[in-house]
């Protein structure tokens, strides 16, 4: 990176935060974050930012309103301190699940969000597999939205898999999944899916051939893992040889074993919740860090779109 450019990191995901400043060649900048007896977050910046371009790396995920509480803080101190940019690296978006009223009376907080980072002072925002692609007009500074198909879909071509098929396990996946069919150069299938309430689904039909095929299920976020196990439950009665299951944000809260299914693929965007057999973690540190470096040097992002 130019020298004007610096990488911070919130608590959220040190690793990550590492792997990326490691990717850069370079240090991560000096903070103190602490917690007040009460709850409260402190946060001072330890190294002078005055006129340089801020990074700061946070992925809001499993205690998300303590973390994106702790990056308001973040950048309302480097605002303080004069940073002339500052740019919000969230490779996952909390709460981009509630982006549009399904019903009466309920929230946009995906919204909220983007209003509380650009309140707070970010101009600009960095982030991976968005739920929804729309949520990038929720802002009023420029978002960079990057997609980890390419990463995924050079670990799948590793497997050596004989006959895959690439399947979407709920209509909502349908544009995703097709363009991980499109790269493959595979087959396309489609499961039919009903959410009944947060945490319970229901699996209609099966739209495509799966009969003796090597399944790869693919998501963006995964909580409960239910959707999974549904699709997956759904293929292999159909007849499918064996089901793999792509997942960006791999947030697991129940562990990571999912029933029915038999190798998982998650990126990094958010700490693991714990190792396990037939996991396999696909870094984005070298995404994030590409991206970042052209922020930096003002070139064009869009080939890391895809």
């Amino acid at each position: 990176m130019v020298q004007s450019a610096m990488l911070f990191a919130g608590s959220s995901h040190p690793e990550l935060a590492r792997a990326v400043a490691k990717e850069l060649g370079v240090p991560l900048g000096q903070i103190s974050i602490e917690s007040f007896p009460d709850g409260e977050i402190g946060v001072q910046i330890l190294e002078n930012v005055r006129g340089r371009d801020v990074f700061v790396l946070q992925s809001p995920a499993r205690r998300p309103n303590h973390f994106l509480m702790e990056l308001l803080i973040l950048v309302d101190a480097f605002k303080r301190a004069s940073a002339r940019s500052i740019v919000a690296v969230v490779p996952y978006y909390a709460y981009a699940r509630q982006d549009r009223k399904e019903k009466g009376r309920v929230p946009i907080t995906a919204k909220l969000v983007a209003d509380l980072l650009q309140r707070a002072g970010v101009t600009r925002v960095l982030t991976m597999d968005l739920h929804t692609e729309q949520i990038q007009g929720f802002f009023d500074v420029p978002v960079d939205h990057l997609y980890a198909r390419r990463l995924f879909v050079k670990a799948l071509k590793g497997l050596g898999l004989k006959r895959p098929v690439v399947v979407s396990p709920d209509v909502g996946s349908n544009k995703m999944v097709r363009k991980f069919a499109e790269d493959l150069k595979v087959d396309l299938a489609i499961v039919d899916k009903r959410r009944v309430n947060g945490s319970v689904t229901e699996a209609n039909a099966l739209i495509g051939d799966v009969k003796g095929k090597e399944v790869i299920l693919v998501d963006d976020i995964c909580s409960t893992g239910g959707t999974l196990k549904t699709a997956a439950k759904v293929c292999k009665a159909e007849g499918a040889k064996s089901v793999l299951a792509v997942v960006t944000h791999a947030l697991l809260i129940n562990g990571t074993e999912i029933e029915g299914i038999d190798r998982l693929l998650v990126t990094d965007s958010v700490p693991p919740s714990h190792k396990a057999q037939g996991v396999q973690v696909v870094s984005i540190a070298p995404l994030i860090a590409e991206a970042i470096e052209c922020v930096v040097s003002a070139k064009s992002i869009s080939s890391l779109f895809s």
